[in-house]
């Protein structure tokens, strides 16, 4: 079986690392943040994914997936480098690519024989070249490889099964043999293998996640209207969803998306487009969409409540979506923020993202218990679909409220059942 190194174990890395592993190669994590190493050393997983934690204990012990910081150690021996580190947003927008230049130089300085480098992370039209250009820069001269493009396509909060049972493999290279060797790796998945070219590969990943979030910010602008014309947006919804050429997916109103993908993906192919002289109206859209859903969720608690300034408030959900503990560009801190900025006193409750949440926004107070967190308030926002929250006693809670208001952010709960407990009741597109 082949050795594997991948560069970068954050949520991508280590989930394929792991993956990898788990099918029976020899894969090296390899990243420069030296206490997540130590305690992936230890065996102590730093990020919450559901069946993350048992696929690298297993691994781990069969001694198959090894964690360092040093390339030497990894790179000399490995057929195959997947470079998995981040690509944040830039301030205008564009892909933050500093960590692929460091990784892909790096890797040059420690090539061995000929290696398959394999860029996961997703980056800008072009990035297979630069990887090339970088690694011919640094590489010793009787070393060769090839650059593949190879995007991920996982959920957070469901990567452990996607990883296993992915829709489709998509592999750009110049070099066919070197994309078909990656297609090895993935084999007994039975998933179906497009090969192409880079520049192709690494556009299908953006447009990929351009289009979900589009149909996400879609759904957001028609539940608005319903709002308006006293519609109901999940019946709309799954009326359209039966249509086969809609279908139900990413038709869900809320307070729009977050996470590390779609918006700097959005925004990254935005700027893209521009620098290309292109006019990426609709993409600009799908993003002002997205960020106006979260101002109107908290101006919907002013039309409510009036003046928030001193009221006790409780927010469920801190976690762009559920299963997860990332806050990144999450709709939930931006509501939490906007709470505190207008003078609501905030309880927050999320069921495992409150120690990163804590650490951007230490103002609210975090609570360990839903019902601690409503206890007292005027109001309950839901800004997040966990299951707990789909489930929870909502008569009890109702009890535990000063003022039984109720904002229903994912849409968890049915308006007619809420009023009839005797809540105010205000949800995303349900028709006030």
């Amino acid at each position: 079986m082949p050795v594997i190194s991948i560069i970068g174990v954050g949520y991508v890395g280590l989930v394929y690392g792991a993956a990898f592993a788990d099918l029976g190669n020899t894969v090296y994590g390899v990243d420069i943040d030296v206490p997540k190493i130590e305690q992936l050393q230890r065996g102590i997983v730093p990020i919450y994914e559901p069946g993350l934690d048992e696929l690298v204990k297993r691994n781990r012990e069969a001694g198959r997936l090894r964690f360092t910081t040093d390339y030497a150690e990894a790179v000399p021996q490995s057929e195959f480098v997947f470079i998995c580190v981040g690509t944040p947003s830039t301030f205008d927008g564009d892909a933050d690519m500093r960590a692929v230049r460091a990784a892909a130089e790096t890797i040059g300085r420690y090539l061995c024989g000929h290696t398959i480098v394999v860029n996961k992370s997703t980056m800008p039209i072009g990035s297979g070249d630069l990887v090339t250009q970088l690694i011919e820069q640094t590489k010793p001269p009787d070393a060769t490889f090839s650059v593949v493009s190879n995007p991920e396509f996982l959920r957070e909060g469901s990567a452990v099964h996607d990883v296993f049972h992915p829709s489709r493999i998509v592999l750009g290279a110049d070099d066919r043999s070197a994309a078909e060797r990656v297609a090895e790796l993935y084999r007994v998945l039975n998933a179906p293998v497009l090969i192409t070219d880079r520049r192709s590969a690494e556009m299908i990943k953006y447009a990929s996640n351009a289009i979900l979030a589009t149909r996400i910010s879609f759904i957001n602008e028609i539940a608005q209207i319903c709002d308006q014309l006293g519609a109901d947006v999940k019946v709309v919804a799954q009326g359209m969803g039966f249509d086969p050429r809609i279908g139900p997916h990413f038709l869900e109103a809320g307070i729009g998306f977050g996470g590390s993908c779609f918006p700097k993906d959005v925004r990254a192919l935005a700027y893209m487009a521009e620098e290309a002289g292109c006019h990426p109206q609709l993409l600009h859209t799908v993003l002002e969409i997205n960020l106006d859903q979260r101002r109107r969720f908290v101006r919907t608690l002013q039309d409510v409540l009036g003046d928030l300034q001193g009221r006790p408030v409780a927010l469920w959900g801190l976690s762009f979506k559920q299963d997860t503990d990332d806050i990144r560009e999450s709709p939930a801190i931006d509501v939490l923020r906007m709470l505190l900025q207008r003078g609501a006193q905030v309880k927050a409750y999320d069921p495992v993202a409150i120690p990163r949440a804590a650490a951007v926004v230490p103002q609210a107070q975090y609570v360990g218990d839903p019902y601690a967190a409503v206890e007292g308030t005027d109001a309950l926002l839901v800004a997040t679909p966990w299951n707990e929250f789909k489930q929870a006693d909502l008569a009890r809670v109702k009890s535990l409220m000063r003022t039984p208001v109720l904002l229903d952010g994912r849409n968890l709960y049915e308006p007619t059942e809420m009023r009839a407990l005797g809540f105010v009741y205000r949800g995303v597109g349900r028709g006030i």
